[in-house]
């Protein structure tokens, strides 16, 4: 889909705050209020603006402990990575999955209170799910730099 700078603009203003109003938003493009809905309409029906959510500060809901899993199966079949992913898509402290190339299959992003939520969430959860072979965590420092915005 191509793109004008008034739907570059719009998306870049949702981004940033998706709670604007209609009415807001047609005051900092210059546009009519109804210019705006059709224009915000067409890219959500196009499939371009996918869902609106609220982003949780993770502090403020004490789980913020993030680690990252790799994580490596004991074999590639089709049948192994399909119950892989299917199992992991059901563990709530998984935030973002990943199938990956190099040495470990899939890398995970997970999100718990803290080291002894993580143990918890290793032995209980994620080493039950069959057919993985090894895994290796590394833990969050410091976020350096976070966002969900994704330059248009």
């Amino acid at each position: 889909m191509q793109f004008d700078s008034i739907d570059k603009k719009i998306l870049e203003l949702l981004q940033e705050n998706s709670k604007q109003t209609n009415k807001e938003l047609s005051n900092k493009l210059n546009l009519s209020v109804t210019a705006v809905y059709e224009r915000i309409k067409k890219l959500e029906n196009s499939g371009v603006i996918n869902k609106y959510v609220a982003l949780v500060k993770k502090e403020a809901i004490d789980k913020s402990f993030v680690a990252f899993c790799h994580i490596k199966l004991m074999q590639h079949t089709q049948d192994y990575v399909v119950k892989f992913e299917k199992e992991v898509t059901n563990l709530e402290e998984v935030l973002e999955c990943y199938h990956i190339s190099g040495d470990y299959d899939y890398l995970l992003k997970v999100l718990v209170k803290d080291m002894e939520a993580f143990r918890e969430f290793m032995v209980n959860k994620l080493t039950n799910i069959n057919h993985i072979g090894s895994t290796h965590s590394m833990f969050m420092i410091n976020e350096v730099k976070h966002t969900t915005a994704i330059s248009v």
